[in-house]
């Protein structure tokens, strides 16, 4: 495996002498720690191969980086929490798309807004990029920088793709096994559920296209008043030289890609594990043979904030356990708190999940959080709150290596023994090492393969040829409706022409046999 690993680095060794360090504009702006934690490892690479990298984000470094400079926009926090709470209430599907789109609108002018990116992005003639690489998340106002700086553009999603993806590169998505990211389904869909998801898929592309694209293009006209005229957002829209995607189809399942659409799932993960703190390390290595049980509810969920009837009950099935539990709790008290549980505001968690002795992961099932443990070969206990959770625990549950369970109504015994259940019954764990292995086996780590496509798309000036021509056919065309018409059309004119010709012949025919009776009716 080295050795195919050093064979792979060879090209990237041997380009980069003939690729002189560029300047990218990194876009990141959401407010959730985990979309920015997955990226910065391969912001930060680029800046160590020499690029320079200026990063629009809500997470600004604490210690200098070299080739790596920040633009903080925080007023993408404004209201986080209570959207954050939002999220979890009960929504039809209709008011579920315009919570979302909002909230990405919300962002948009909060970066357009921002004094920094006005005084160093916006002003014509202020700077030049070679590059520009912005999170693929319904931001579209954002694409203009890629115009403003007569730049390609390269997007990354976090979360994987969907429709709205899709259309940025032509990807084709048959509704009928590419399931819609938050109805938690799977490719292999009944009936009634291809007509939920078909349903769901439609509500979510009439709601965007009419209602909040309209405002994404005012906006980039609005802040983009120069290139506007000249380059309309749809038109922009359409020339990725690349999308990177937070996936991998042994995580998920099999499904096409055009030529620049590429797969970098597990983009943050270091395959040499960190020694942990000290105090963590002598708490897990004091559990002895009964293991211990990782509980994290993600960056935007708050254990602290969860009701108090469903800590103590928590509590209890915790303290009922031989496991120790490592719970990542945001308070630095919690009354109650049994000695086999260890909180921490933090926790390394993907050097705790490559621990021999961590034996569980009970998690929100966010995506980065499903991926590393698939990557550490851990079985997982799914609680899911919004979004993709669903879907990432509904896969988890059908490839074997997990089980999921209410968050608002698991009892103490349903949780304890669904625990108990993934510990004690060995086909959870197998089925954990057996997917890590798929995913593990691949030519090049997903660092190293987002490296390659960013300089490749760098060397090529944009790689326009990867683009499918797919981007310049109307819908009509594209479906070959046009095609369709037609056929249909010349169709029914042969059908009308033989119903004629059938008519005239019968006619005809009538006539002929009514002429003899009129006749012999005359000579009588």
């Amino acid at each position: 495996m080295f050795a195919l690993r050093l064979c792979c680095l060879i090209p990237i060794v041997l380009l980069l002498p003939n690729l002189e360090g560029a300047r990218i504009l990194s876009i990141f702006p959401y407010p959730g720690p985990s979309q920015y934690i997955n990226v910065v490892p391969y912001l930060k690479a680029l800046a160590s191969r020499g690029h320079e990298i200026t990063s629009v984000n809500a997470f600004p470094q604490k210690k200098p980086v070299k080739n790596f400079r920040d633009i903080a926009v925080l007023e993408v926090f404004q209201s986080y929490e209570k959207i954050l709470k939002e999220a979890t209430e009960d929504k039809n599907v209709w008011q579920e798309n315009n919570f979302m789109n909002k909230f990405f609108i919300d962002i948009t002018k909060a970066v357009l807004n921002n004094v920094n990116v006005q005084q160093e992005l916006l002003k014509p003639g202020k700077d030049h990029y070679d590059l520009i690489i912005v999170e693929t998340l319904r931001l579209d106002a954002l694409y203009g920088f890629a115009a403003h700086f007569n730049a390609p553009i390269i997007g990354l999603s976090t979360f994987g793709t969907d429709w709205n993806i899709d259309e940025l590169v032509g990807n084709p998505s048959p509704l009928s096994y590419t399931p819609l990211v938050t109805a938690g389904l799977s490719d292999r869909m009944t009936y009634w559920e291809r007509v939920h998801n078909f349903v769901e898929t439609s509500v979510a592309l009439v709601n965007w296209k009419l209602i909040h694209r309209p405002v994404q293009e005012k906006l980039y006209e609005q802040y983009f008043p120069h290139i506007a005229h000249k380059v309309p957002l749809v038109e922009l829209s359409k020339n990725f030289s690349l999308v990177m995607l937070n996936q991998h189809f042994s995580l998920s399942f099999p499904r096409p890609y055009v030529p620049n659409m590429i797969e970098v799932g597990g983009l943050h993960i270091s395959h040499t594990p960190a020694p942990l703190p000290k105090d963590i390390e002598e708490f897990i290595e004091g559990a002895g043979s009964a293991g211990v049980i990782y509980f994290s509810l993600g960056s935007n969920i708050k254990s602290k904030d969860l009701p108090e009837e469903r800590r103590q009950m928590l509590l209890k099935t915790f303290a009922s356990l031989p496991q120790r539990v490592l719970w990542k709790f945001e308070d630095d008290q919690l009354p109650g708190k049994p000695d086999n549980v260890f909180l921490s505001k933090w926790f390394p968690q993907p050097d705790i999940l490559a621990h021999p002795k961590v034996k569980l992961f009970i998690t929100h099932g966010g995506l980065l959080s499903t991926i590393e443990s698939i990557h550490h070969g851990k079985p997982v206990l799914g609680l899911p709150f919004f979004y993709d959770q669903f879907l990432n625990v509904g896969r988890a549950k059908r490839a074997g290596f997990g089980l999921g369970l209410d968050h608002k109504t698991m009892s103490s015994s349903e949780l304890k023994s669904t625990i108990e259940r993934l510990l004690s019954e060995p086909e959870f764990s197998a089925t954990a090492q057996q997917i890590s292995a798929r995913y593990r086996d691949q030519p090049m780590s997903p660092q190293e393969t987002a490296i390659w496509w960013t300089e490749y798309v760098l060397r090529h000036k944009g790689a326009q040829h990867m683009r499918v021509s797919a981007q310049d056919l109307s819908f009509v065309a594209y479906h070959s409706l046009d095609v369709i018409g037609m056929f249909l059309g010349v169709g029914f004119l042969i059908l009308f022409i033989i119903s004629m010709v059938l008519r005239k012949l019968v006619l005809i025919c009538t006539r002929s046999k009514s002429a003899p009776r009129k006749n012999k009716l005359k000579n009588q």
